[in-house]
């Protein structure tokens, strides 16, 4: 039976990955300081066998160190970050640790400890601003967030480890994801100032802003196939749906599924993005994963869909 660690996996998308690996019948170690991730989200986990939990830091290498010689895992799932871009700018540090050094300590344990494989959770964010639809070998790289420049460095660094000492390495970059548990993103703000005022919604932006969305459960399925089914030593592949959707339809969905449609004013605080940072629109191909052989069962609509019937019933609202 492999053992998988799982940083940050009480976290929005880790703690899905763990859900998913338990039921394959992997051994998960899950790592998190519980900065963003939350007990509630593996609660239900705690009981299994198969399951142990770590709360503690992975920028405190000894321990990290310590707990890969104690529990002799055979790949690791690098998912700690700090996913909120728009606090980057705030405070410029958080990327260069949570993202960066995270990911230096994690293969520096690696390496010392003889674990060959890591799955990384990169993004869409580390090719900036871009009018072209986004397929993984397209150059320059421009990031223009602290979190996409974070990942870049990240992505290079897992790059240099594999060319030396023998690692394997899949890098798989998301799009924006969505789903229940999340901690962040746009469906999140809105339905948390919903529930502290019905009446009027502020959007920021101008609602043109347009991306693809992919739900959660499909894109922690699509990880671990791009895992067992690409065999190059360094694999790196776009996740996502090809389909977009725009801010103003995101709204427009959450309002009639929350049954507030046409009672909410909504009012949008101009600019073509939301935040410093932001990339307002972009498109992904998935070329490259579908000839892999997956492809994302849900389009962006239906995943933002999803998520709010989710959100919906997690916060009773």
């Amino acid at each position: 039976m492999m053992k998988a660690l799982i940083t940050g996996g009480a976290g929005f998308i880790g703690s899905h990955l763990v859900d998913l690996l338990l039921d394959k019948d992997y051994k998960v170690v899950c790592v998190d300081n519980l900065y963003l991730g939350k007990m509630k989200n593996i609660q239900h986990r705690l009981k299994d066998k198969n399951f142990k939990f770590y709360k503690y830091d992975v920028l405190n290498f000894k321990k990290l160190n310590d707990l890969f010689k104690k529990e002799r895992f055979d790949v690791v799932f690098h998912l700690v970050a700090n996913s909120d871009i728009k606090q980057s700018s705030a405070d410029t540090s958080l990327d260069l640790r949570l993202n960066f050094i995270s990911t230096c300590n994690v293969l520096e344990a690696m390496r010392i400890n003889k674990v060959k494989d890591i799955v990384f959770a990169s993004t869409s964010a580390i090719f900036g601003e871009t009018d072209k639809v986004i397929t993984e070998d397209m150059g320059p790289l421009i990031p223009i967030s602290f979190y996409g420049a974070s990942k870049l460095a990240s992505e290079a660094y897992i790059s240099a480890y594999v060319h030396n000492f023998g690692m394997n390495a899949w890098l798989i970059r998301f799009p924006n994801v969505v789903g229940g548990r999340a901690t962040h993103g746009i469906l999140y703000d809105l339905i948390h100032k919903l529930m502290k005022d019905t009446k009027t919604l502020t959007v920021l932006g101008n609602g043109k802003q347009e991306k693809p969305y992919l739900y959660v459960k499909e894109l922690v399925e699509g990880i671990v196939y791009v895992w067992k089914s690409a065999k190059g030593r360094y694999n790196y592949y776009n996740l996502g749906s090809q389909s977009t959707i725009t801010v103003s339809g995101i709204v427009k969905t959450l309002l009639k599924e929350l049954g507030l449609e046409g009672r909410t004013r909504i009012k949008y605080t101009g600019g073509d993005r939301g935040w410093v940072g932001d990339v307002p629109r972009f498109k992904y191909s998935t070329s490259k994963v579908n000839r892999l052989g997956w492809r994302a069962r849900s389009d962006s609509k239906r995943a933002i869909l999803l998520t709010v019937k989710e959100l919906k019933k997690e916060y009773g609202f």
